[in-house]
């Protein structure tokens, strides 16, 4: 007889220092998020024997795992971007609730603003001019004007205002207002963001997400250690990764991103309905990402994202706390952010989230959250959505 899956639990979350970093080494980073996030589970690291990274090394995992002392016999190096984070905690998941692993450990660090700031990186992030991109980069298009039109064909198609993509921005600010880890706390108004200097039609800088240093971890484990872990269990419910295009001109609808397949599967495998959650942590390098990605969840229909993210709902106190950190687009973005999503969906249900922490009726903890990485120029997509046990 088959043995029944395992339940998989999130045991520990961590930031390693983030925001300003002008010291550590993207190893020592991704070193301090992991020694936190197993202080944070209450487990002895002898447990770990799976480990998933990317974005650091030659041979990533291999050499991130080396510099932490560990020899894991399940490893994940998925590269897609962005949502890879989300897209190695359904891989993880999957191999912990299989038997395949105990416990996984999932880390980044990145000092993507201290290398800029130190001369070792002169450029900004270039995906190269190999394969299908070489269709584009002779045109200039780079990532932010894959995202500014995709932008634009959607404020063509359902009426999209700039007021209502600037109010994103707004609101990421004010929930990172109370997130004393937030880079920028300083309120913002929608003329402040429409007034910015433009960086491609038709964003302006606060549409945009900071560049920042930081690192941080999760470690997910296997139902049984649960009663070793120093923390009441977050579980994992459901999961779904999903891919798109690499060629703009491959891409069937500029207005539809793969999170619309990945939510699709994550919330029937949780037997969750997108209305039932409480707080989503979902990735904004840009401010069209957020309001797609809501239409795309089912949060809303197609072309109503834009009304539906106004008014305050995406604040602590609005119907759906959206990026209830500051997101990228405040709080931190080191690269590829989509790991620390989990982190902060983590901390909400927790009730670990101090002054932006989420209450229902009552002051109730939230109890569903949801995690929606993307990856490239909507190329990717990884969704999991949590549950407090």
């Amino acid at each position: 007889m088959t043995p029944a899956p395992r339940k998989v639990a999130v045991a520990g979350v961590a930031l390693a220092d983030c925001g300003r970093v002008d010291g550590p080494t993207p190893y020592a980073l991704h070193a301090q998020a992991a020694r936190r996030a197993l202080a944070d589970s209450g487990l002895d690291r002898s447990v770990v024997d799976g480990f998933a990274s990317a974005g650091l090394g030659t041979l990533p995992p291999v050499e991130v795992a080396e510099y932490l002392g560990l020899r894991p016999g399940w490893t994940d190096s998925t590269a897609v971007g962005g949502a890879t984070w989300e897209v190695m905690a359904a891989h993880a998941a999957d191999a912990i609730a299989a038997g395949h692993a105990r416990a996984v450990l999932l880390v980044y660090g990145s000092t993507a603003r201290a290398d800029i700031r130190a001369g070792r990186r002169t450029a900004n992030l270039s995906f190269g001019a190999r394969g299908p991109l070489q269709f584009e980069v002779g045109y200039g298009h780079t990532l932010v004007a894959k995202y500014a039109m995709a932008a634009r064909r959607h404020m063509h198609e359902y009426g999209t205002t700039l007021e209502q993509l600037a109010d994103i921005a707004v609101q990421a600010r004010a929930n990172a207002a109370h997130n004393p880890d937030a880079m920028f706390r300083e309120p913002i108004t929608v003329d402040d963001v429409l007034s910015g200097p433009m960086i491609a039609d038709p964003f302006t800088k606060l549409h945009c997400c900071i560049r920042s240093d930081g690192g941080c971890a999760v470690l997910l484990a296997a139902g049984e250690l649960v009663a070793d872990t120093a923390k009441a269990p977050v579980w994992v419910l459901g999961s779904g990764t999903a891919v798109s295009h690499s060629a703009m001109s491959e891409w069937d609808d500029f207005t539809v991103s793969p999170a619309a397949a990945s939510g699709r599967d994550a919330f029937a495998r949780a037997g969750v309905r997108p209305e039932e959650i409480d707080v989503a942590e979902l990735y904004d390098a840009f401010t069209y990402m957020t309001l797609v990605t809501l239409e795309d969840l089912g949060f809303c229909a197609k072309g109503e994202g834009g009304a539906f993210a106004s008014g305050g709902r995406l604040t602590l106190g609005g119907a759906l706390p959206v990026n209830t950190d500051g997101g990228g687009l405040s709080a931190c973005h080191p690269g590829m952010r989509g790991l620390f999503l989990l982190v902060e969906a983590v901390r909400q249900l927790r009730g670990e989230a101090g002054a932006r922490q989420v209450r229902k009726a009552g002051g109730r903890l939230p109890e569903l959250a949801v995690a929606s990485g993307t990856g490239g120029w909507f190329c990717s997509s990884g969704t999991v959505v949590l549950g407090r046990g």
